[in-house]
């Protein structure tokens, strides 16, 4: 793993930014074909639990692993969608994403917007905590209240965020915008803010309709036998991912005026080395690196883009065991830029 931004000079970032730019832009026919294979096969998957549930609950349970596997891809389909980069037109990238958020329950304009903030902002330690995980340095970890630094471990404590946070938040929080933060409140107070409260809302009167039709034809307990084990398992394949693309050791974080958007694109995201099956669940979301460097290009061709600078495959490599690692790391060292644990 590459540990510094500052091993690279200046024209690198600028290299292989021009080099990711050459890959941008959707193929219709590809993003169709995914499209209609992976909601198909979460269809017969979803089916298949529901089947189950006249046998043994544990095998529901099994399944439901898979299954949301498949609506971790579908999620990916509409992320692509949030950065124009699933089709060609922005109104069927839209209308795309919306449609998807009734498999995925994630209201597609709030999951936008903060989204893209945090691509303009990630690494940036006085802009961040939209979209990404709260990260304080050691000094300010230090200054903190008896108090305060309890709620902090806590915030990072791998339990509390990731198995129970990120199906609270997939499920609960979302339903509200403004369980984005002070700065994406901010950033969104005028008009943009109340059009994704609107959208929002839209979003979870859609799902109330949606899982309210299902519930009426299939059954209230049948429904969330089905469902909440895929929304949850879900929530933490998200969660797991999102996490190590940014909180692994020689990340990239910098104070505003020593901050580069390149840098922190490239230095500043992981290239999480999954195993093969995995990586098509996740739609090829573990080549981060390349993906903030260019948030125009599709999930499909994220790999082709790596393929071609070999040593885009040697920057901030982590593979799924390193990983585990990730977890124990909780703040911002910035004598040593780093991130240390507690």
């Amino acid at each position: 793993m590459m540990t510094s931004s500052h091993n690279y000079p200046p024209q690198f970032f600028k290299d292989i930014a021009a080099h990711c730019n050459t890959y941008k832009g959707a193929d219709k026919w590809r993003s169709i074909f995914q499209l209609v294979t992976t909601v198909s096969l979460f269809v017969m998957a979803s089916g298949l639990m529901l089947y189950s549930l006249n046998f043994s609950y544990w095998i529901t349970l099994f399944l439901s692993l898979p299954t949301a596997g498949l609506m971790a891809r579908i999620f990916i389909f509409q992320h692509d969608c949030g950065h124009g980069s699933f089709f060609t037109s922005k109104p069927a990238n839209d209308w795309t994403g919306r449609f998807l958020s009734m498999i995925t329950a994630v209201p597609y304009d709030l999951w936008r917007r903060s989204h893209n903030l945090h691509h303009a902002t990630s690494g940036n330690l006085d802009r961040c905590g939209v979209g990404d995980i709260d990260v304080i340095t050691v000094k300010e970890y230090e200054a903190l209240s008896k108090m305060n630094k309890f709620i902090y471990r806590l915030y990072r404590n791998p339990f509390a965020l990731l198995l129970i946070g990120t199906p609270l938040y997939t499920i609960i929080l979302q339903r509200f915008p403004y369980s984005q933060g002070a700065y994406f409140r901010e950033t969104y107070k005028t008009l943009s803010l109340a059009s994704t409260w609107k959208s929002t809302m839209l979003t979870n009167a859609g799902l109330v309709v949606f899982y309210g039709s299902l519930a009426f034809f299939i059954g209230i307990v049948p429904l969330i036998s089905v469902a909440l084990p895929i929304l949850i398992v879900a929530a933490w394949f998200y969660g797991w991912a999102f996490f190590v693309q940014h909180q692994f050791e020689d990340t990239y974080w910098e104070t505003n005026e020593n901050w580069n958007i390149q840098e922190a694109a490239l230095m500043g995201s992981s290239y999480f080395v999954l195993p093969r099956v995995l990586q098509w669940f996740s739609g090829n979301i573990g080549f981060h690196h390349i993906h903030h460097m260019c948030s125009k290009i599709p999930n499909y061709k994220l790999q082709e883009c790596m393929e071609a600078r070999p040593e885009l495959k040697e920057i901030n490599r982590i593979t799924l065991l390193e990983s585990l690692k990730c977890a124990s790391l909780k703040l911002w060292d910035e004598d040593k830029q780093r991130l240390v644990t507690l």
